[in-house]
């Protein structure tokens, strides 16, 4: 039998479990990763997109001076999630869009910001998404990360490496990707890294789109 393509596998996942996504990150927030949307939605401006957007739990947070947010993601039921929230909180700023977020329809420099929060981890091709977040922001445009990644220390990397097939398999979750590495090995000029969350395990990365060579 055919191995399942790596995004269906990750879009069947979260629509399988949307409905049960806020109450999971609601928890694991407050036992191991701490609450850091706040900080990511408060380096945002301008235009922003926001990848893998999820249920919209980030939405609400946004400075009211944000001028419009657009938010994908490949997830149908985690999408109509979104939606409910943008209409409960009657924010006129914010439109959806179903999308592979390696490969976007917008032109160059449509966005001043790009904000990801715990989905480096889940997108199949992190790099090419993150090189297409290069490709959209405008001349030192801020990408905003709020990610997990590996631990500090070597007993709690050890853990993760042991769990972490596992985890791939069964939550389309890659616990050991390093967003800091990703974020230079995309083209960005990483500007900020801070720590957090149990075990050191969340990384608050700010980076901004390094100037057009003359």
């Amino acid at each position: 039998m055919a191995h399942e393509p790596p995004a269906e596998h990750v879009r069947r996942y979260y629509d399988a479990h949307a409905a049960d996504y806020d109450r999971q990150m609601q928890f694991i927030e407050r036992r191991v990763l701490g609450q850091h949307r706040g900080w990511a939605t408060s380096q945002a401006s301008g235009d922003v997109l926001e990848v893998a957007v999820g249920t919209g739990l980030n939405l609400p947070l946004y400075p009211a001076a944000v001028r419009t947010i657009v938010g994908v993601d490949n997830s149908d039921q985690m999408l109509a999630r979104a939606q409910q929230r943008i209409s409960a909180s009657g924010l006129a700023n914010c439109r959806l869009l179903r999308a592979n977020v390696t490969s976007l329809d917008w032109a160059d420099g449509s966005f001043d910001t790009v904000v990801s929060t715990y989905s480096l981890c889940a997108i199949p091709e992190p790099g090419p998404a993150l090189r297409e977040a290069r490709r959209l922001l405008r001349g030192h445009g801020l990408l905003v990360l709020v990610e997990h990644g590996p631990a500090r220390g070597r007993l709690a990397r050890a853990i993760q490496r042991l769990v972490n097939p596992l985890s791939v398999r069964l939550q389309a979750d890659d616990l050991l990707r390093d967003p800091v590495r990703l974020a230079r090995e995309s083209g960005f000029d990483v500007l900020r890294c801070e720590r957090a969350g149990l075990a050191g395990v969340v990384y608050l990365v700010l980076a901004a789109k390094p100037p057009a060579a003359s």
